[in-house]
């Protein structure tokens, strides 16, 4: 009972640990608006057009920033379905195999019949031994949650979550008004910053709210701009961070382009087809977070040859597209209708004995 006592305390003050960088945002966040709304716009803009105007504006963007930090904290990482699962027949027959061939091929057989198509490095099929489940594509194991997470981008620890399928958008948003809510502070701050230095403001508290207001926007800036161009650059590539740093392993080889449908579609899994839902932190991404269609880059080696006894021409089970990626598929002939020439070079487009894949 005493090491099972010490264990929950240990959880229980992790727990409490991992909220601190969100205490962190949360109190900077509530300085800002004190410094901004009663120090700047309150105490040292005298012009009431100019304050109006200031104000609006930095509390829609306030709204919007604070809206969607939280719904990227509190909204929970989906977990694979429960197909993904191992009944416990096939736990028990897994279990009794020792050798690690012997357990790839119950584990082929269980996944014959599910939309998965990516592998380990090795070419094993990818299981979770600590949730005791096949790996639905793009999904990966967290280690800070201890669970499975679909399409997982990373765990960030300034929102306390994992960053995933179900809470991606949100992210996504939370940078984009994060940074807005910083430049305009920074652009709006900055004449009454100029003054501080050059006496233009009356020695009050509010000089050195309005100097450090301007520090702090300028310098979050910076640092939200890089990492927001860097995600927006995933979104365009249908990538997530765990992909880009190792690329996605197929049934036929490595493809770091995988998962790329060209820029438009890309976009729209993630934000999905309605344009008036972009902007707004409600969850809108297209699919179901198990299953993604893919591009067929290269040959499928696990597929019958065919008749003519060519090694070309190839392709991945036939299998139906889930509804909620079905709208992807809409009165558009090819995928990569965004695609270089180069890039389909690269993919294999032009074999005319290539065809387009389609994940279930």
């Amino acid at each position: 009972m005493a090491p099972s006592g010490s264990r929950s305390v240990k959880r229980g003050c992790q727990r409490v640990l991992y909220w601190i960088p969100v205490l962190f945002i949360s109190l900077i966040v509530a300085w800002s608006y004190y410094a901004y709304v009663l120090q700047l716009c309150v105490e040292s803009i005298e012009d009431l057009g100019e304050k109006i105007v200031y104000l609006l504006v930095y509390h829609i963007l306030f709204i919007m920033f604070v809206w969607a930090y939280w719904q990227t904290i509190f909204t929970k990482p989906m977990n694979p379905l429960k197909e993904f699962h191992l009944s416990h027949s096939d736990k028990e027959l897994l279990e009794r195999e020792d050798r690690g061939e012997s357990q790839q091929e119950i584990l082929r057989r269980i996944a014959k019949d599910l939309p998965i198509y990516t592998r380990t490095n090795s070419g094993a099929i990818r299981f979770c031994d600590r949730c005791q489940l096949l790996k639905p594509d793009r999904c990966h194991h967290c280690s800070v949650c201890d669970k499975c997470i679909l399409k997982m981008d990373h765990h960030c620890p300034w929102v306390n979550n994992c960053v995933g399928f179900s809470n991606y958008k949100f992210f996504m948003l939370f940078l984009a008004y994060s940074l807005l809510y910083c430049l305009f502070i920074t652009a709006t701050d900055l004449q009454y910053f100029i003054k501080f230095w050059t006496n233009g403001l009356p020695d009050t508290q509010a000089k050195f709210h309005i100097m450090f207001l301007f520090f702090a926007a300028s310098m979050f800036s910076v640092s939200l701009a890089s990492l927001f161009v860097y995600h927006c650059w995933l979104v365009c590539k249908n990538r997530s961070t765990l992909e880009a740093v190792r690329a996605p392993v197929f049934r036929h080889g490595t493809d770091k382009n995988g998962f790329s449908l060209g820029f438009s579609k890309n976009f729209r899994q993630v934000f999905g087809d309605e344009m008036r839902y972009w902007p707004i932190p409600i969850f809108s991404s297209l699919g179901d977070g198990c299953s993604f269609p893919t591009c067929l880059v290269n040959q499928d080696p696990e597929q019958p040859a065919s008749p003519s006894g060519s090694s070309t021409g190839h392709q991945f089970p036939s299998k139906p597209l889930r509804e909620s990626q079905s709208r992807l598929l809409t009165s558009t002939p090819s995928w990569t209708e965004s695609d270089t020439a180069e890039d389909r070079d690269k993919k294999g487009t032009s074999n005319p004995g290539m065809t387009i894949e389609n994940e279930a």
